[in-house]
């Protein structure tokens, strides 16, 4: 029998959390990943297990720019509009990936993306309105695990471009 981590991965297992968990430290950040009792998929589901607003929970979306992933970090009460963000970038059409594409160029399944923690470094851009929360919560690789973090933190670790998401 395996021991299983609090994550829920065998002892010794590169689950998802223990990536996260692992480009935190590495990044000079302290290990904030909170599991908790409950699936917590959704922005709302989130920001009602932590007792916090919704605008504080930052949404990890990853959308096919080219062929490639792009990461949108967003507030979890924007919606991105990614017609607006391509014409920012000057690019072309953005879509929402599927979630094999997902899966593959994170490691983590949609609903528990973090920013962080991915095989790959992925383009990451940053929804500037998250500025305005002193504390942000983010996915931590799976559906239960959240992990706290300031805006100028998550910027430097993820090394985004600061953009409006949202028209």
């Amino acid at each position: 029998m395996h021991r299983v981590t609090d994550d829920g991965w065998p002892e010794g297992a590169p689950g998802p959390v223990a990536n996260v968990r692992r480009a935190l430290t590495a990044a000079g950040l302290r290990d904030t990943v909170t599991v908790l009792p409950g699936k917590v998929p959704t922005a709302a589901a989130a920001a009602a297990a932590l007792k916090c607003d919704v605008a504080a929970i930052t949404n990890s979306l990853i959308f096919e720019l080219e062929g490639a992933p792009l990461l949108i970090l967003a507030s979890g009460a924007a919606r991105v509009d990614t017609r607006y963000v391509a014409s920012q970038l000057g690019s072309g059409r953005i879509r929402r990936a599927d979630p094999d594409f997902v899966l593959a160029h994170t490691g983590q399944e949609v609903g528990g993306v973090a920013p962080v923690g991915h095989p790959k470094k992925i383009r990451t851009l940053l929804d500037a309105s998250l500025e305005e929360y002193d504390t942000l919560w983010a996915g931590a690789g799976d559906h239960h695990s959240m992990f706290s973090i300031s805006y100028g933190e998550l910027l430097r670790v993820t090394a985004a471009q600061v953009l409006q998401v949202r028209w």
